[in-house]
């Protein structure tokens, strides 16, 4: 049986070879703990600095602002908690967007009930933040805002430059989720002006359950998990080495020549985009047409429903829906909805996204798969 046409590099990413590469030793053989202070842990401490030092390099900070964690999620959660809770002594109100990912979303809720407050600043039919909007939002007692660099369902990026130079101006925290952006796009730390910014190992051809956090010298967020000390005592615990070191040999891989990944990414994305729009009518683009990420296509099918769409699609290509579909009623994704994408178009919403490995030839066979499917379901 021939795979199916992986389009799914937003939900997650496969390993990269060489990243397989670098983490066989300490899974073989260099099993130490980098705590220790015998023989057995030497290996282990210094790759867990090479790969600070890999992370770094591709983020522009210095290796001491990298904090390495379980995943994009827990990054998000140090970051807004532990900043929102070292500095409530100054305020108690985070701005973020309608448009974030869960991730954030549902800290900000949890934050909430100690007393927080949250507002959540509209988007675009773009799905594009208005910077005016955030500095409408910011209030005497605003500590932390909080605005994804892109999303991850459309691929909008948004103007986290200029947002972060607002807060910087009033004193403000800026934090940023780059869990999708990180190796398609420039995340350089000093070039947004954030002061926290979080990572994703697993949409970085790293493996799951590792990711970062960058915190800039001065900023000193609550303590995550308290323990013996590791990684300056803010989230303390045995480092997970063998993944420590797949994240940073990946950070070191998007490096490399970013410039011609990201021709890559767009290059796919956009013969998908126009091998499907030429032989399907009533199709739309959700999210911003240039302001996006290389590798994203949000599609709309008119009129058609994406449980159906994947039904007919999913022995062929793996993509995921923008909308879920259950008897009479249908659930938008939180995305759509703060877009204000019309029902008719959002409920036939599928997001397709390219990645490193994906071939000219796999486009041309998802397009026909496509194809064919919308061309099945009109017809019923």
């Amino acid at each position: 049986m021939i795979q199916p046409v992986y389009l799914d590099y937003n939900g997650t990413t496969p390993h990269d070879p060489e990243v397989i590469e670098a983490m066989r030793p300490f899974l073989e053989t260099e099993f130490g703990n980098p705590s220790s202070s015998h023989w057995y842990g030497i290996k282990p401490k210094q790759a867990v600095e090479a790969a600070r030092r890999q992370v770094a390099g591709l983020l522009g900070c210095a290796p001491q602002e990298v904090v390495f964690t379980s995943g994009g999620t827990e990054s998000n959660n140090h970051a807004i908690k532990g900043m929102a809770r070292a500095l409530k002594v100054k305020g108690r109100h985070i701005v973020t967007s309608a448009f974030e990912h869960p991730a954030v979303l549902e800290v900000c809720r949890a934050l909430e009930g100690e007393g927080f407050e949250t507002t959540r600043v509209a988007v675009d039919g773009l799905g594009m933040v208005d910077p005016r909007a955030v500095e409408a939002a910011i209030r005497p007692d605003t500590i932390l805002i909080s605005i994804m660099h892109a999303n991850n369902e459309v691929g909008t990026v948004q103007p986290i430059g200029e947002i972060a130079a607002l807060a910087k101006a009033r004193g403000i925290v800026m934090h940023t989720d780059a869990a999708q952006s990180l190796g398609k796009i420039p995340a350089d730390v000093n070039a947004l002006g954030v002061d926290l910014l979080s990572v994703a190992g697993h949409k970085l051809y790293a493996p799951k359950g590792i990711g970062a956090l960058y915190v800039r010298h001065g900023f000193q967020p609550e303590r995550f998990c308290h323990g013996a000390g590791q990684e300056r005592g803010w989230r303390a615990g045995t480092e997970n080495v063998l993944e420590i070191v797949g994240l940073g040999k990946a950070c070191e891989i998007a490096g490399r020549d970013p410039a011609a990944g990201a021709a890559h990414l767009r290059a796919m994305r956009d013969r998908l985009h126009q091998g499907i729009v030429a032989q399907v009518a009533d199709v739309r683009l959700n999210g911003h047409p240039d302001r996006r990420l290389p590798n994203t296509l949000s599609l709309a099918f008119r009129d058609l429903t994406a449980n159906r769409l994947l039904e007919e699609i999913g022995l062929e290509i793996a993509a995921s829906a923008g909308a879920a579909c259950h008897a009479d009623t249908v659930s938008l994704s939180h995305v759509l909805e703060a877009m204000a994408v019309p029902v008719a178009w959002a409920k036939g919403t599928l997001r397709f996204s390219t990645g490193r490995f994906t071939s000219a030839q796999e486009i041309d066979r998802a397009v026909a798969v496509v194809v064919r499917a919308v061309e099945n379901l009109r017809r019923k």
